[in-house]
């Protein structure tokens, strides 16, 4: 089944500018896809599409084998869960937990379910400790996870990561792996844009690379970094593959909100 399709797309801002032009891809359900491309390729504003955030003014896009056209932006986006890549656009809560419970609650979901929801999201995406925190009080890398948190709760089928790994060290990008794994493994297509080629490299099978407004390569990671002329039309540095290293388990916080590791 076609989780995510779009046909003939393009999209033009009020200003006159042409951010996409003329794509199409189909993404299947329970695929793990990187889109890549430097910045002003078009990357983000291709799934703010999927997510409804935009709405094509060319071609049409598909979710679940659904035109999108048909359905609000909050209906769309109980299927394609969005996670920013700055926090600040998602958080305004004042606790982590209600952040995660937020939209549950307005969508009528029962107390006792949302509990449940919220404490499974916190802990796989490691917030739990920080339920009753407020999320500006936590650092931006723990920030990111919260909002992933808020899609997780929310059981999208489809999950659009706009540059998690930004601002996270080594263990963190752990922790991203194992998430995008766990829902992977629960059936759940995964798009992640991303600039960090090492991760794309460990992660995922299938890679899409954009430049210039358009789709211009879909394919595996060796096909794609073995493709010169791909990597020069898109500004993009061959991956090198980082030999597995020892992820240091991380405990708690001391005074100075500073990581104590074993």
């Amino acid at each position: 089944m076609k989780s995510v399709e779009l046909v003939n797309v393009s999209f033009t801002y009020p200003n006159g500018f042409k951010a996409v032009e003329n794509v199409s891809m189909v993404i299947n359900k329970g695929e793990n896809v990187a889109i890549i491309g430097q910045n002003g390729a078009g990357k983000t504003t291709t799934v703010k599409m999927m997510n409804g955030l935009l709405r094509p003014t060319e071609g049409a896009i598909f979710i679940n084998e659904e035109n999108t056209k048909s359905f609000t932006t909050a209906q769309i986006s109980k299927k394609v869960g969005y996670v920013f890549q700055n926090p600040g656009d998602q958080l305004f809560n004042k606790t982590v937990y209600d952040e995660i419970a937020f939209a549950l609650r307005a969508n009528k979901v029962g107390e006792k379910e949302i509990e449940k929801r919220v404490t499974e999201a916190a802990e796989l995406c490691h917030v739990r400790e920080f339920l009753d925190h407020n999320p500006y009080d936590l650092p931006f890398s723990l920030r990111k996870f919260v909002t992933i948190a808020i899609v997780v709760a929310n059981n999208c089928d489809i999950l659009v990561l706009d540059e998690p790994t930004a601002g996270q060290d080594l263990l963190e990008k752990k922790w991203l792996e194992e998430i995008i794994e766990k829902l992977n493994s629960d059936g759940k297509t995964i798009i992640t844009i991303t600039h960090d080629m090492d991760f794309v490299i460990r992660n995922f099978k299938r890679v899409l690379v954009m430049a210039n407004k358009r789709l211009i390569k879909d394919g595996t990671p060796h096909e794609v970094f073995s493709d010169e002329e791909t990597l020069k039309k898109a500004n993009l540095k061959k991956a090198y593959h980082i030999p597995t290293c020892k992820y240091f388990r991380f405990r708690k916080r001391n005074n100075n909100n500073r990581r104590i590791y074993e």
